[in-house]
């Protein structure tokens, strides 16, 4: 299966029926990213997310110590973040500049949001920063529970542009929370991230997670993938829209999506006791 895709610094298995599993592949320098990564991961989640044969995606990091410890800073340093200062540069243009790289960053991790399969994202270890806009641009998150996680970005000057301020207060629903983490950078654990709800379930170790994650995504791939990806859009839409418009647009997706053979299909499986089997999408 989509063997088009050939990336340097992640690894795609697909472990059972339906189910890709994604692992940011840089562990030596603790799965950290530099602008050919999220490149390359715009490339993957775009297409898993047309292929017919994926169902539900896991993303996960190599290596023991971290999931992602999130910008490469050096990289970044001599990059977009060069306190090199061309006086020639006109100080209008250089912001055009800058905006359109800031543009293509976050394109690149909503590309996770995007994506039409769902994502669940199992983390470990060091989570930092772009983890979190990662992560909240995912559909289900999970951790073990050696994970530390932070919204680091003040810490390096900067107010956090990729999603994660704008994600993460409608993930937790809890706005002070989210101030307090994001203004002062510190470090929390899983359970302290469970509690707010950000992360749906904490597991013992790496392993264990990534095993959870799998299994998760397993059971969302034996469902209609209408209805999956139904779900996935309309809560997505929803979520930054009021009740009625939700309702709304939720009318005119079934008005065409309930005309599937899928509904018959599962509704025949429940009464003859039988594992329900849908075309690809």
């Amino acid at each position: 299966m989509t063997t088009s895709l050939n990336p340097k610094y992640f690894n795609i298995t697909y472990p059972q029926e339906h189910v890709a599993h994604v692992e940011i592949n840089r562990a030596d320098k603790m799965n950290s990213f530099f602008e050919a990564m999220w490149l390359e991961l715009h490339t993957i989640f775009n297409h898993l997310s047309h292929s017919p044969a994926v169902r539900a995606i896991v993303l996960s990091g190599a290596g023991p110590k971290a999931f992602t410890a999130g910008l490469d800073v050096k990289a970044a340093s001599q990059g977009l973040l060069s306190s090199d200062d061309d006086s020639q540069t006109d100080p209008a243009r250089k912001a055009f500049h800058l905006r359109r790289h800031i543009t293509s960053f976050q394109d690149c991790i909503s590309a996770i949001e995007r994506c039409e399969k769902p994502v669940i994202v199992a983390m470990h270890g060091f989570s930092l920063g772009l983890a979190v806009d990662i992560a909240t641009a995912a559909d289900v998150r999970l951790c073990a529970a050696d994970t530390k996680f932070a919204v680091k970005e003040v810490d390096i000057g900067l107010a956090a542009d990729i999603g994660t301020l704008s994600r993460l207060p409608k993930v937790v629903g809890n706005f002070g929370w989210v101030k307090e983490v994001a203004l002062s950078a510190r470090v929390f654990g899983a359970e302290e991230a469970q509690r707010v709800g950000f992360v749906s379930q904490v597991f013992g170790s790496k392993e264990e997670v990534v095993k959870g994650a799998l299994e998760i995504a397993g059971l969302i791939a034996s469902k209609s993938p209408v209805a999956v990806f139904g779900t996935k859009d309309i809560l997505n839409w929803s979520r930054d829209r009021s009740v009625e418009d939700g309702l709304r647009y939720t009318s005119v997706w079934n008005s065409a999506a309930l005309q599937t053979k899928d509904v018959s299909a599962a509704l025949l499986s429940g009464i003859q006791k039988r594992k329900p089997t849908f075309e690809k999408l």
